[in-house]
């Protein structure tokens, strides 16, 4: 499997990342170290997972679960074979009694702690914030986003986040800081604000991003190209809708759509146009879609690597063999113009 640098000074992590957010609800924990132990089989060391999983739903009373079905499986041994990235939890998140605070200094020390010892580990590889403070116009909240104003608040944020980032770092406790649901903007701030004072670099960004979701294609892929910061990439798969088993807009026993009927606002009524078109070229092409939907992040003009969700031992086995698959660049140029056709089903 191929390999990428996390930051300037962090660890080699392979293209594919291991998701974990249905560990502890829909996935139970046998099945959950069953996924480490294959996904370390196939050279797939890095999980990511956040102090707000499981989700669907996600409750105060689960808040941790998932962290600590990993912690389970750390405490057995084996913890240094593992890249583990975790997430603090944005403003607002029901997570937490009464709604998450702002993140700040105090917040994301709490937070590493909390995790640290949920985790079974002394030491986070890279530590997310899971949204930004000013908001986000991630999760179909494109259609209303309204761009924050106060600039000063959000580099004084910035500054104090990125201070206690270099004391955790200082610490031990963290190896990387590293952002999710960002804008190009917000990026850039981040960057330029670490490189002017000296704070640690942002060593990735992870935002939702697939056949079915390319609006990062531009401003942030310009931001990610040109600051060397590579994406993870959630929801390749489209949570599912590419594997083609919601295809005829069925929902299936057991399924996230089961408990999540709109799939977070991607069950539009352009959809299942689109993804018919993506699974009409698997076939003509004679490929799993999975495969053919994972495999096509390695052709980008920038780091991209997806975070692999499975609810299944089952699941992540289908998943495991994109590792190896080169897409031909007449399909990867036929997947192009699906896009136009269908350039924003949801």
């Amino acid at each position: 499997m191929r390999h990428h640098r996390l930051g300037p000074d962090g660890p080699q992590i392979p293209a594919f990342c291991l998701g974990t957010m249905t560990w502890g609800r829909q996935t139970p924990l046998e099945d959950a170290h069953r996924q480490i132990d294959m996904a370390l089989e196939h050279g797939l060391n890095f999980l990511d997972t956040a102090e707000m999983y499981p989700v669907n739903p996600v409750r105060a009373d689960t808040l941790g679960g998932t962290e600590e079905v990993i912690g389970a499986w750390n405490a057995k041994g084996g913890r240094d074979r593992l890249v583990i990235a975790t997430k603090v939890t944005g403003e607002g998140s029901a997570v937490i009694d009464g709604g998450a605070p702002l993140i700040d200094a105090a917040r994301l020390r709490a937070a590493v702690e909390a995790s640290l010892t949920r985790l079974q580990t002394d030491r986070i590889d890279v530590f997310q914030l899971h949204w930004p403070n000013r908001g986000s116009y991630h999760f179909r909240r494109n259609w209303s986003y309204r761009p924050p104003t106060d600039r000063t608040a959000a580099h004084a944020h910035i500054r104090e986040v990125l201070t206690e980032a270099a004391a955790l770092i200082a610490e031990g406790k963290i190896g990387q800081i590293a952002l999710s649901n960002e804008t190009a903007w917000g990026l850039a701030q981040w960057c330029a604000i670490a490189e002017a004072e000296g704070l640690p670099r942002i060593a990735s960004v992870q935002n939702e991003y697939s056949l079915l979701c390319r609006i990062f294609d531009t401003d942030m892929a310009e931001a990610c190209a040109m600051e060397s910061v590579p994406l993870l990439a959630f929801s390749p798969l489209g949570t599912g809708l590419l594997t083609g088993k919601y295809a005829g807009d069925v929902v299936p026993d057991g399924s996230r759509r089961e408990k999540n009927p709109d799939l977070g606002g991607r069950i539009t009524p352009r959809v299942f146009d689109a993804v018919a078109a993506y699974l009409g070229l698997a076939r003509d092409w004679g490929l799993d879609p999975v495969l053919m939907a994972l495999a096509w992040h390695r052709t980008r003009p920038f780091v991209s690597i997806p975070i692999l969700g499975a609810t299944t031992s089952d699941q992540l086995a289908r998943q495991l063999p994109a590792a190896d698959l080169t897409l031909d660049p007449a399909l990867v140029a036929a997947l192009d113009q699906v896009h136009r056709a269908h350039p924003q089903p949801y």
